[in-house]
């Protein structure tokens, strides 16, 4: 599967069997069913002297071909469903503690993240936020709090294998835990507008480290900006 895009989360991999699993069940009954009607076809034709054969399948020899795969199917699916129930159940079912809180809004064209300040609560005057720009440390579990400002939209960092639609009015929550350090594309793949094209933001996987720094910088930063607005509202 090197196609795919790199996986650096830690449920990635669950789902990559996942769909690996329903990409060669899938292909080979494809294969399987494609090349017996070609087979039909080729062998039961019309021919000089002898028309195209008809089987009404009355008989249970013949009506074996149809439950036999039939159930066979079933079974497959069963299994998928049971396998894709399972890694579900681990990423929807009951995210483990978070590290980093970060609140996420999708907006006609932009996504805006927020972290909380040095006070440690969110809607303070001391919060910091990126336009586009999702910056977490590495190996650490970061929850977000998803909501939009306007229409539907839909989060989707490929390499994270996370997507997660936005809908006005709800508060929705989703977790990863990124596991390489670097920076990897944000899109919205919900049709949301004129600009849709154009609404991308990045993830970037930080080192402890330097995300602490990061977060030191714009702390900084929203703090001086918050001094000044108080400042200019009391003149």
């Amino acid at each position: 599967m090197r196609w795919l895009p790199q996986n650096v989360s830690t449920f990635g991999g669950d789902i990559d069997w996942v769909f690996r699993l329903i990409l060669y069940i899938v292909g080979v009954w494809f294969i399987l069913a494609e090349g017996t009607l070609l087979y039909f076809v080729l062998r039961y034709r019309r021919k000089s002297g002898r028309s195209a054969l008809f089987n009404d399948g009355e008989t249970w020899r013949e009506l074996a071909w149809v439950f036999i795969p039939a159930l066979i199917v079933l079974v497959l699916d069963l299994g998928i469903d049971a396998a894709g129930g399972s890694v579900w159940d681990k990423i929807k079912g009951g995210p483990p503690p978070a590290t980093v809180e970060v609140q996420v809004k999708a907006k006609q064209f932009n996504w805006e993240f927020t972290y909380a300040g040095p006070d440690g609560k969110f809607g303070t005057a001391d919060d910091i936020t990126s336009e586009n720009e999702l910056h977490v440390p590495i190996n650490q579990v970061v929850r977000l709090t998803l909501t939009s400002a306007d229409v539907i939209h839909s989060f989707f960092a490929p390499n994270l294998r996370l997507k997660q639609d936005i809908v006005p009015g709800r508060t929705i929550p989703a977790w990863f835990e990124a596991t390489a350090t670097g920076s990897y594309p944000i899109a919205c793949t919900e049709l949301c507008g004129f600009g849709h094209y154009s609404m991308a933001g990045t993830l970037v996987v930080q080192s402890p480290q330097d995300y602490a720094r990061w977060l030191k910088e714009h702390s900084t930063q929203s703090t001086a900006s918050a001094d000044t607005d108080r400042a200019r509202r009391a003149n």
